[in-house]
C-alpha cells in the first residue's frame, strides 16, 4: 500500500506549520545524532529517500555531495524542495519509495529520514538501496522507534487529571500495519521489531556500523520546552550501516 497524505491539502498545510517544517533540521531533535551517523558526503553522489521538503538534500549538497537524488511520493513536498533551493545538482523525483530501480553502483550513500515506517515491505527496500550502492557505500536511516508504533494509539497512559503517567507498549511482536493519527488524519505506518529491522538490513548485504536512540539535543529542549517528555522513552531509532565489499 502506497498512501500519500501529503497531497491532501488539508493534511499538508498542517503539516506545514510543524516546528520542522517551518525550522528544518534545527528543530529536529534527532538531528545532532544522524548527522554524526553521516559518512564524509564530499565529492559523493547521494540519494534521499522520502526527500520530503529537501533539508537532507541540501544539507549534504553544502557538505560537498557532487550530486544528489532526492525521492518522494508527494508532489506538494517536491514542490517546496524545489523552491526552496535551486541547484543544479540536486534532481528531485516524484516516486514511491518502494518503487525506486537505479542502476548497480549509482549511489556512494543513501539516507532516509523518518519516512521507512511508512513503507510496508521494508526488506525489498533494503534489497534495492544495496543494489544500488556502491561496495562500501553508507545507508543511514532513522524511523520512527518500534517502542513508539507498536501501539496504533501512539499516545501516552494518563491519569484523571490528564498526567502523563507512562508510555504503554503492546503488540509488540505483532508486525504490521497500524492504523494512527497523525495531525488528525488516519495514517497507515508499519511496525515492524528491532530484529526484524536489523536482520532485513543484514539479509540485503550490509553490515551494521552503528545504532542510536538519542534523546531530543539539549538545545532543541531549550529551545521548543514542549518536548521534554521525548526523554522518557524512545521516538526514533538510527542505524547506519555499510555495503559489504
Amino acid at each position: 500500500m502506497k498512501e500519500n497524505k501529503y497531497d491532501d491539502p488539508a493534511f499538508f498545510a498542517n503539516y506545514s506549520q510543524m516546528r520542522r517544517s517551518i525550522d528544518g533540521l534545527t528543530a529536529a531533535g534527532e538531528w545532532y545524532a544522524f548527522r554524526e551517523m553521516l559518512p564524509d558526503l564530499q565529492g559523493k553522489k547521494v540519494l534521499d529517500l522520502g526527500c520530503g521538503f529537501g533539508w537532507h538534500c541540501r544539507y549534504a549538497r553544502e557538505q560537498g555531495a557532487l550530486s544528489v537524488v532526492g525521492v518522494d511520493i508527494s508532489e506538494n513536498m517536491l514542490a517546496r524542495a524545489r523552491e526552496s533551493a535551486h541547484d543544479a545538482a540536486i534532481e528531485y523525483r516524484r516516486e514511491a519509495i518502494e518503487d525506486i530501480d537505479f542502476a548497480e553502483g549509482a549511489f556512494d550513500v543513501v539516507i532516509s529520514s523518518l519516512a521507512l515506517h511508512y513503507v510496508e515491505h521494508f526488506d525489498i527496500v533494503c534489497n534495492k538501496v544495496n543494489h544500488c550502492l556502491v561496495a562500501g557505500g553508507a545507508f543511514v536511516l532513522s524511523v520512527e522507534h518500534p517502542v513508539f508504533t507498536a501501539l496504533a494509539a501512539q499516545d501516552w497512559y494518563y491519569d484523571a487529571e490528564g498526567k502523563r503517567l507512562h508510555w504503554p507498549v503492546d503488540g509488540y511482536q505483532d508486525e504490521g500495519l497500524r492504523q494512527t493519527n497523525f495531525l488528525n488524519n488516519d495514517v497507515i505506518k508499519y511496525h515492524r521489531t528491532i530484529t526484524t529491522l536489523i536482520n532485513s538490513l543484514i539479509d540485503a548485504g550490509f553490515s551494521i556500523t552503528k545504532l542510536s536512540e538519542p534523546q531530543p539535543a539539549a538545545e532543541v529542549l531549550a529551545r521548543y520546552p514542549e518536548m521534554k517528555d521525548e526523554t522518557r522513552r524512545p521516538i526514533f531509532l538510527l542505524i547506519a550501516a555499510v555495503k559489504k565489499r
